[in-house]
């Protein structure tokens, strides 16, 4: 039997996840990490902060993980992550003008986008 055939023995290819998932979860990934080396490292305030970071960093992880492993609920935590951290850089760049956070808000815009397109839904489980 072909690797990339489905269990039921139709020609069709098996349920995997599209590059463009695969690299939206990645991302994920990459912000969690970045998320905990600013907490460990101590560019975050001490307090409260510093534990609000820690668990969007987790929820960011555990939502890369739901989505590659195709899971709708992973979907739908990285589709309100990716919103929430387009909405954040968005109000960076308009709060503080800060130019930097245009690429951040742009690269959320567009992986929010493809998240919402009924390709990427109808592949979930």
């Amino acid at each position: 039997m072909d690797p990339l055939s489905s269990k039921s023995g139709d020609p069709t290819p098996a349920r995997l996840p599209l590059p463009g998932m695969a690299a939206i979860s990645l991302w994920m990934l990459a912000l969690s990490v970045m998320g905990v080396a600013g907490v460990l490292s101590g560019h975050y305030p001490s307090g409260g902060g510093r534990v609000v970071i820690l668990i969007l960093c987790t929820v960011f992880a555990v939502a890369a993980l739901g989505l590659i492993r195709m899971r709708r609920w992973g979907w739908a935590l990285t589709l309100g992550a990716v919103f929430l951290s387009m909405c954040f850089g968005c109000y960076s760049l308009f709060r503080f003008h800060q130019a930097q956070w245009v690429v951040m808000a742009a690269i959320n815009l567009v992986f929010f986008l493809y998240l919402v397109r009924g390709e990427v839904i109808e592949r979930l489980r």
